[in-house]
């Protein structure tokens, strides 16, 4: 009887979650409202850094067919926890989903409509 070769442990993940504001531009096929002049995304990225969430989801929305302008980190939740941020459960469930399945989740859009920019809240 042969014996089953043993299974390399699984190294733990690197991956973290990050929190990005994105403001994005208009671009034909983006799906914002008619007379908006861009969006600002909240997404939780994964990534093993900040600089790869951020790569990745501006790849993921230039895919989607928007124009992403800025991005500003506000990083992990741990980092968030520190600075005072409050954490609800939903958001929360948002971060480890975007942990989980190694993605990016668009939590909220807002619109800008004009010169108007007002910040998520």
């Amino acid at each position: 009887m042969t014996e089953k070769p043993e299974k390399p442990q699984k190294k733990p993940s690197r991956q973290q979650v990050f929190t990005l504001l994105v403001e994005v531009g208009r671009s034909p096929n983006d799906g914002l409202p008619k007379g908006a002049s861009g969006a600002g995304l909240l997404c939780y990225a994964s990534g093993v850094d900040e600089a790869e969430a951020v790569r990745e989801t501006v790849a993921i929305l230039k895919q989607a067919e928007m124009a992403p302008l800025d991005v500003t980190g506000y990083g992990t939740l741990a980092e968030r926890e520190k600075q005072g941020h409050e954490i609800d459960d939903a958001e929360r469930e948002l971060m480890q989903r975007a942990l989980d399945e190694n993605s990016v989740i668009i939590a909220q859009m807002e619109p800008f409509f004009g010169n108007d920019k007002k910040p998520l809240q």
